[in-house]
């Protein structure tokens, strides 16, 4: 039974993820992670080498046959001024100077517009390095340009008027396109950029003639003064003709309102200035008039009451001085008249007498008060009638100035109207004499502060940097390919390749021995011939490595593949190997289709295994002995069909058993596993089978198949052997295997 670890690699994924496993670390997994770089490194110098040294030189090659290109670089200062009348700010507004501002200036300086005006002043349309029409057309383009020049001549002969209009219209048409070249093309060769932390504009033009490119960058920052001017010019006559019609427009207003005011001032019969001032007075003085006879009716309602004895003691004496003196007379015989009723009787004549004179200034006083009560009833009835009077006329009169107010309403609205009309008309004339001055003090928000000068060097190609950097993406990208190569290759390296992705022993690199080496001798016949060679100690190793093993197998079947892959060469060498060593050695060629035995053991047209198990001879007869080593073999003998069925046969089986006893070694040459079914059958017989795989040839997957057939046929597969591997790449490969192959073993071995 085929015996493999759990964690064998079974997919191309698994295979790749073990290679990348394998490149992270040393060939035998516990060398450092550099160690294991530089191995991969040294396996693909030659890569490596190839791409930093091609590249560079290709880069050199092109950068020699680049045309040199040259770039003046000239410099403005943008410092935009305020316009003086602010009210104008909306038409010539300048915004502050931000990141913004400077972006935009640079996008005009590198405009179509300012690359159009650029190419007609300078004539750039006529230079070659703008206009790709000048140059020496392509292959491509000038096979295009004669089938269309074919086919309007084809058309010609049968519509020559259809001809001649889309002859015309492609004309025209290239015509218009070649000018949007040109004009993209020089937009491209203009470099324009903000100088860090300043309004400072570089202004570069990139040409293979140096003057020109300092005449285009110098006549580029003029346009564009030019042009910031003009724009300039532009709003100060825009400005300049709005204020006119505007101007227009109000004289014709203040004309209007004026003759509305005077039509409507006939009509309502008003005169303006004295008339409403006299009315205005009048109504003031009457209103004074009337206040003060208000006030002389309440002085005299008082005197009244006062008369009457509706005010106070005090307010009563001062109604008149006769009425107070008599008060006073009547008030001393009041006094008279209580001290005498005090020491005499009423009835005294005394008494009588001074009761008499107290009722006659009683009825003085009576007559008296009646009298200035008359006098001030009297100044009464004349204040109010004074009132009325004044009253009646004041509201007259402000009747009359009611009537004139609501007249004058209109008429102080339209007035309004015609001053407002008057006013703008004085702004909007002075506006127009300052913006009419302003043509004159204008000038552009930018100036040269350096003129560009026609470079000494070139500015491209940069000869050095391109090649240096091409030299760095060289290294780079041999270095990525390196690391691709050894991910995308899928064959087996060395012996830590055979353990990482089949989980199996690796029991010798054997090397393949060229033709120098070989000189007239055979590959089969060098273990014998060379036995101090590190081919015979593979040999040998390959026998350590079956005996070592804790079967230590018999019968051990030899296979590969897919052929080419040395099997019969290792069968050969180990069996000539084990006799060397003292062992009873016997190969049998199992490869009836493909038969070696008999070119390479001098055995051709011998009977052989086949004829022993169709019966046609007895296994003693088809024994043959080498004559190098004195090993057994056993020829394959005649070609047979059905060879499978023989395999399998009862025969085959006694043949092994007898072969047991009288051998310590029986090795079969079985035939690749991919191409004939005998080799699984023969893997089978076998104690166990010993997998042959060529060094850098065979991918992964076809191993990986060959060990499946055999897993399904029930084999033991007792390890790989690495065959035909060039000694002088793999001692440089880096793994821990190539050791053997060191110069420094020479002593070692001897070729």
């Amino acid at each position: 039974m085929l015996h493999t670890p759990a964690e064998l690699s079974t997919g191309p994924e698994d295979g790749r993820r073990a290679r990348a496993a394998l490149i992270a670390v040393d060939a035998e997994g516990s060398g450092p992670r550099l160690a294991a770089l530089l191995a991969m490194l040294r396996r693909g110098r030659v890569t490596l080498i190839a791409c930093a040294t091609l590249i560079p030189l290709a880069a050199s090659i092109a950068v020699l046959q680049m045309t040199p290109r040259y770039t003046a670089t000239g410099a403005l200062l943008y410092e935009p001024s305020a316009y003086a009348v602010q009210e104008l700010q909306s038409i010539l507004r300048v915004d502050p100077t931000t990141d913004a501002v400077m972006a935009s200036q640079v996008e005009i300086l590198r405009s179509q517009r300012m690359a159009g005006r650029l190419v007609e002043e300078l004539g750039l349309a006529d230079r070659a390095e703008f206009n790709a029409a000048l140059r020496p057309p392509g292959l491509g383009a000038g096979a295009l340009a004669a089938a269309r020049r074919l086919a309007l001549r084809a058309l010609a002969q049968i519509a020559p008027a259809l001809a001649a209009r889309l002859a015309a219209q492609a004309g025209a048409g290239a015509s218009e396109d070649r000018l949007d070249a040109v004009q993209v093309a020089v937009q491209d060769a203009i470099a324009v950029q903000t100088v860090h932390a300043s309004r400072v504009l570089s202004v570069g033009f990139t040409s293979e003639d140096k003057a020109l490119a300092a005449r285009a960058a110098n006549r580029l920052m003029a346009l564009y003064l030019t042009d910031q001017l003009e724009a300039k010019f532009d709003a100060v006559r825009q400005a300049n003709g709005w204020l006119e019609t505007r101007t227009a427009e109000l004289r014709r207003e203040v004309h209007d309102a004026e003759d509305r005011i005077a039509a409507y001032r006939t009509q309502a019969g008003l005169v303006q200035g004295v008339q409403a001032g006299l009315e205005t007075e009048q109504i003031s003085r009457r209103s004074a008039d009337l206040a003060g006879a208000r006030n002389d009716l309440a002085a005299a309602e008082s005197r009244l009451d006062q008369a009457r004895g509706r005010a106070g003691a005090a307010a009563q004496a001062a109604v008149a001085a006769s009425v107070v003196g008599l008060r006073a007379h009547q008030e001393e015989l009041a006094g008279q008249l209580q001290s005498l009723l005090a020491r005499l009787g009423p009835n005294h004549p005394d008494v009588i007498a001074l009761r008499s004179q107290a009722a006659e200034a009683g009825r003085a006083v009576g007559a008296e008060i009646a009298r200035v009560v008359a006098a001030a009833e009297a100044d009464v009835r004349s204040a109010r009638a004074r009132v009325a009077a004044l009253e009646a006329a004041l509201a007259e009169s402000q009747a009359q100035m009611g009537r004139d107010a609501r007249s004058q309403v209109p008429l102080n609205a339209m007035e309004r109207e015609a001053d407002a009309a008057r006013s703008l008309l004085q702004t909007v004339l002075e506006r127009a004499q300052q913006t009419a001055q302003q043509t004159v003090i204008e000038k552009p928000d930018a100036r040269v502060i350096s003129a560009a000068l026609p470079p000494a060097s070139p500015s491209a190609p940069r000869s050095l940097l391109l090649i240096g950097a091409a030299a760095a993406f060289g290294l780079c990208f041999g270095l990525l390919m390196t690391y691709l190569l050894e991910l995308a290759d899928t064959t087996f390296r060395s012996g830590a390749d055979v353990r990482a992705l089949l989980g199996q022993s690796c029991h010798a690199l054997v090397p393949e021995i060229g033709r120098r080496a070989l000189g007239r001798l055979r590959v089969a016949d060098y273990v014998v011939l060379k036995p101090l060679s590190p081919f015979a100690e593979q040999m040998r190793a390959l026998r350590a490595g079956l005996w070592l093993g804790p079967d230590r197998p018999q019968v051990v079947a030899i296979t590969a593949a897919r052929p080419g892959e040395g099997k019969t060469t290792v069968a050969i060498g180990l069996g000539r190997s084990a006799v060397l060593s003292g062992e009873r050695v016997i190969a049998i060629d199992c490869d009836v289709r493909q038969p070696a035995f008999g070119r390479l053991l001098r055995a051709d047209g011998d009977a052989g295994m086949i004829d022993v198990l169709l019966g046609r001879a007895a296994l003693a007869e088809v024994i043959r002995r080498d004559a190098l080593t004195g090993m057994d073999y056993l020829p394959a003998g005649s070609a047979e069909a059905n060879s499978l069925g023989l395999f399998m046969s009862e025969a085959m089986h006694a043949i092994l058993d007898a072969l047991r006893k009288d051998y310590d070694l029986v090795l079969l040459d079985a035939p690749p596993l991919l191409a004939m079914t005998d080799a699984r059958v023969v893997a089978r017989l076998a104690d166990a089978t010993l997998l042959c795989v060529r060094w850098r040839d065979t991918p992964h997957s076809i191993v990986r198949s060959a060990i499946e057939l055999l897993g399904e046929a029930h084999a033991l597969l007792a390890g790989i052997a690495l065959t035909r591997v060039d000694a002088r790449v793999h001692v440089r490969s880096g793994f821990a295997d190539a050791e053997i192959y060191h110069p420094r073993y020479g002593g070692y071995f001897r070729d």
